[in-house]
């Protein structure tokens, strides 16, 4: 039989400085949330399939991986952390007061297309605040996210901010059906203003909406993006929703994170269960984005609370590439020593190693035995990033080198 020594595709395995400097970054970034107060929750990797339905909005089914259990019940590895934490807020804060805070890490899996690279299973760090429909919460969120890239070591970074009732105000008032208001989204996701005006072309919808409509590929940029919009519409809802995002940007403003943040009304997601405000972090060295977050009031009724939640995730993988390139990536979470022996030496050597061990400083055992020399050990050592060497060899010093 073949030996199979390479991985499925659209998954690898991560070794040696990547998984230590994964590590760090993840112990990072859960040192910042816990600063805020959110406390950690863990939910299966595989849930009911109803969990992930066209009902609530979530990934598409074919992008799903699913199977089924003894009873012959669907599952499914999860794609996404919103929902199973919402099912279980649902359940196990259900009479909560209070507004809630969770935190989460794990991988996701989604059976996407595997071009260009793009993996299948993803290690993802997220927040979720339920019981608050504020702009305070949201504020807090994307506050929170500045701060978790900061942490990370990026430089330069964008958080891009966008209103989903924007739109849909607007195609509520045109009067479209589901059908076409998917095709518009399509398009003005994709920036594609001559599609969009080809696809109201001969609707029957005013001048002055069409016009809008084409004008959300290009409603990006500053504060004085939400200048124009409001100029171009009288519809309660839509200058609701521009009225929303001046408020969270005054309290942005209060948290000093304000020239990270900027607006796109074009700005859309595929996930139906987001109403409010939607926003994505960038930042060169990766074409896709590395946060992902919203509002989405209505998701938790699916399982019975009907409350207001916020939250957002970070693509931990995507994230460490954008570290790379960037020459920003995180050092090892812990001081790391190696202490190279001899037999004869050996309680000395176990005795220094649990010394070390004791002061937090991370310790590898390494015997000169058989074939394997006082300087293989000694390259070994060195090759390992930030090592610090104990020699206790008959031509070693016995110091910390």
């Amino acid at each position: 039989m073949q030996k199979i020594l390479h991985t499925p595709e659209g998954v690898r395995d991560i070794y040696n400085g990547e998984y230590e400097r994964k590590l760090a970054l993840q112990e990072k970034l859960r040192a910042v949330i816990r600063s805020c107060g959110y406390r950690g929750i863990e939910t299966p990797t595989f849930e009911f399939f109803d969990i992930f339905s066209n009902e609530i909005g979530t990934t598409p089914s074919r992008e799903l991986y699913k199977f089924f259990d003894r009873e012959g019940n669907t599952l499914v590895l999860r794609p996404d952390f919103t929902p199973p934490v919402a099912r279980a807020a649902s359940r196990y804060f259900l009479n909560d007061r209070m507004a809630i805070r969770l935190t989460y890490l794990g991988n996701a899996f989604i059976n996407n297309s595997s071009y260009q690279g793009r993996l299948k299973e993803t290690t993802q760090i997220g927040c979720e605040l339920i019981g608050d429909d504020s702009a305070d919460a949201d504020a807090e969120n994307i506050a929170l996210v500045v701060r978790l890239l900061q942490a990370s070591g990026l430089g330069e970074f964008q958080i891009v901010l966008g209103h989903v009732g924007f739109f849909h105000a607007l195609a509520h008032e045109a009067g479209l059906d589901e059908t076409l208001t998917a095709q518009l989204k399509e398009l003005i996701t994709n920036k594609n203003t001559f599609g969009v005006q080809q696809l109201l072309h001969g609707q029957n919808i005013s001048g002055s909406l069409k016009q809008l409509f084409a004008s959300l590929t290009g409603l990006f940029g500053s504060e004085a993006v939400l200048d124009r919009a409001q100029a171009m519409t009288g519809n309660p809802q839509a200058l609701a929703a521009l009225q929303r995002l001046r408020d969270i940007r005054e309290i942005l403003c209060l948290y000093g994170v304000e020239e990270y943040v900027s607006f796109d009304l074009g700005m859309l997601s595929r996930y139906m269960y987001y109403t409010g405000i939607i926003f994505r972090g960038y930042t060169y060295g990766t074409g896709e984005a590395i946060i992902r977050g919203g509002r989405y009031d209505g998701l938790l009724r699916h399982f019975g609370k009907d409350a207001p939640a916020v939250g957002f995730v970070a693509v931990i993988d995507q994230l460490l590439n954008a570290l790379a390139r960037q020459k920003a990536e995180p050092e090892e979470a812990a001081p790391r020593c190696v202490v190279i022996y001899e037999e004869e030496r050996r309680a000395e050597a176990i005795r220094r190693a649990l010394e070390l061990r004791a002061q937090g400083v991370g310790t590898e055992l390494v015997r000169i035995a058989g074939e394997r020399t006082r300087q293989d050990c000694l390259d070994y050592a060195n090759a390992l990033p930030n090592a610090r060497v104990i020699d206790l060899s008959r031509d070693g010093s016995g110091e910390l080198q």
